[in-house]
């Protein structure tokens, strides 16, 4: 088993950025062997400059069995803006759907929260012992849904994209969020690997990567920031990287 350290960032952020990482975390020490993954030189840890405020990166990465890459990124420009994104790369030989889960958040509150198993198939459709589980879990009705962006056909008709409203949207946002972890860590567990499915789904996880890498506003903050080349890497070998 891998040491989770301590992080200093994630301790000045948005009270629900704080428990969706240590929860996570804590899901994947609780069903998950995890080893260490090595993250990009210079990636793993990142500061700059955003309009004169201080932008912090903190990136944790590690690997299983199941999945080639678990990624938990954790940012915050100045006093106005915090960031939370993971995403659970499965290994090429596992017909598993890629979990990923966003917040943003700032003084006012959060203004997004996406979760979802986003499937790599072809038709993409998520396998039933998915439908299934994610079909069976209590519907929850939030006030304020949010569209997807035009890029978002990676989803799966599971995607939940909502902009929180008080504490108990928040709180019940982080519980699903948890629910959908645990079901696709069982799933992961129960899942043998398939070499005849291997092209198919390293297709699926690079369409997944490559309509990701489409996300203008990650890019403009990174690139005011960083600049254009550092902010290329950054998207294609750390955030999107394509297997």
């Amino acid at each position: 088993m891998v040491a989770i350290f301590k992080s200093s960032l994630r301790e000045r952020q948005h009270q629900l950025i704080q428990q969706l990482a240590n929860s996570i975390e804590e899901q994947w020490i609780r069903y998950l062997d995890l080893s260490p993954y090595q993250i990009p030189d210079d990636l793993g840890y990142v500061e700059g400059n955003l309009e004169e405020e201080k932008l912090i990166i903190e990136n944790r990465c590690y690997q299983t069995t199941q999945f080639r890459k678990l990624h938990l990124e954790l940012a915050q420009v100045g006093n106005r803006l915090d960031i939370l994104h993971c995403v659970m790369f499965p290994r090429s030989n596992y017909n598993l759907p890629i979990f990923g889960v966003d917040l943003v958040g700032s003084p006012a509150g959060i203004g997004a929260a996406i979760v979802d198993l986003s499937p790599v198939n072809r038709d993409r459709i998520l396998d039933p012992i998915y439908t299934k589980a994610l079909t069976n879990l209590p519907p929850i009705d939030f006030a304020r849904p949010r569209t997807l962006p035009p890029w978002g056909n990676i989803f799966s008709k599971f995607c939940l994209f909502i902009q929180p409203q008080n504490n108990l949207e928040e709180k019940l946002f982080l519980q699903r969020v948890l629910q959908y972890l645990a079901i696709h860590c069982n799933t992961a567990l129960a899942t043998r690997p398939s070499i005849m499915l291997e092209a198919q789904i390293l297709a699926g996880q690079r369409y997944y990567c490559q309509q990701q890498q489409q996300n203008d506003k990650t890019r403009r903050v990174l690139e005011k920031s960083l600049g254009k080349p550092w902010t290329d890497r950054y998207v294609t070998q750390m955030l999107f990287d394509c297997p």
